[in-house]
């Protein structure tokens, strides 16, 4: 896909980063030559400087073949401009990071319905990561009734050694949790079956809803001697 991301912060340049080195063609606007240099010389991306809150700069940017915009500038105000131009220049898919959630309505009456709320997600994260000490990483999902997180099996877990299938047939498994993911050091990202084996010191990616995730935490991370539902 094209995408074009306005805004050359570090999360912008490093979902440009990310998403062109998976695959898709992707062009950043920033207002700091400096920056977008930078981008160009030392990532390879199409990098533009100059102010994307204008028609004229996003039309250099390519925006009238663009599939995607995502606005991360560090004014609401700026995302909101650059999101409507994106919408009169026929981009149908539109994300913004929002900085001050008193625009979240506003976001909403312009149509934008991809808003991911800065706020939100890094409270969300510390929350999750405070409550449970083995968690790494976690992201809310949708209106935050549900979490996005990765947690990696401890040697000792009752759950190291056992199938996918193994684990869903536990007693105390949460009905909400789902295993996304599964990586092995040196071996990528598996897609989990009911045959997988889940093995110590491997990391998965779990959803839960939010008032389970302490439950699914124990679940992966108790220890074998003092685990009494682990499936035999």
């Amino acid at each position: 896909m094209k995408i074009l991301i306005v805004g050359a912060g570090r999360a912008g340049l490093e979902a440009a980063v990310h998403l062109s080195r998976i695959g898709h063609a992707v062009t950043i606007v920033d207002t700091d030559a400096t920056v977008t240099r930078r981008a160009g010389e030392q990532f390879g991306l199409v990098a533009i400087s100059g102010d994307a809150t204008t028609a004229e700069i996003l039309e250099d940017a390519g925006i009238g073949r663009t599939d995607i915009v995502v606005a991360m500038l560090r004014r609401d105000a700026d995302n909101l401009a650059v999101s409507l131009l994106a919408r009169a220049a026929g981009v149908e898919r539109v994300m913004v990071r929002m900085r001050d959630n008193a625009y979240r309505p506003v976001y909403a009456t312009a149509g934008i319905e991809r808003v991911l709320s800065e706020t939100d997600l890094i409270t969300g994260a510390v929350a999750t990561a405070i409550e449970h000490d083995a968690i790494r990483h976690a992201m809310l999902v949708g209106d935050g009734s549900a979490i996005a997180f990765e947690l990696t099996i401890p040697p000792d877990s009752a759950v190291a050694g056992h199938t996918v299938m193994e684990l869903a047939a536990r007693t105390d498994f949460p009905r909400s949790c789902v295993l996304a993911a599964l990586y092995r050091q040196g071996g990528g990202v598996e897609a989990p079956r009911g045959s997988s084996v889940v093995d110590a010191n491997m990391t998965v990616l779990l959803v839960a809803r939010a008032d389970e995730v302490g439950r699914t935490v124990t679940v992966f991370t108790a220890s074998a001697s003092g685990d009494r539902t682990a499936p035999r």
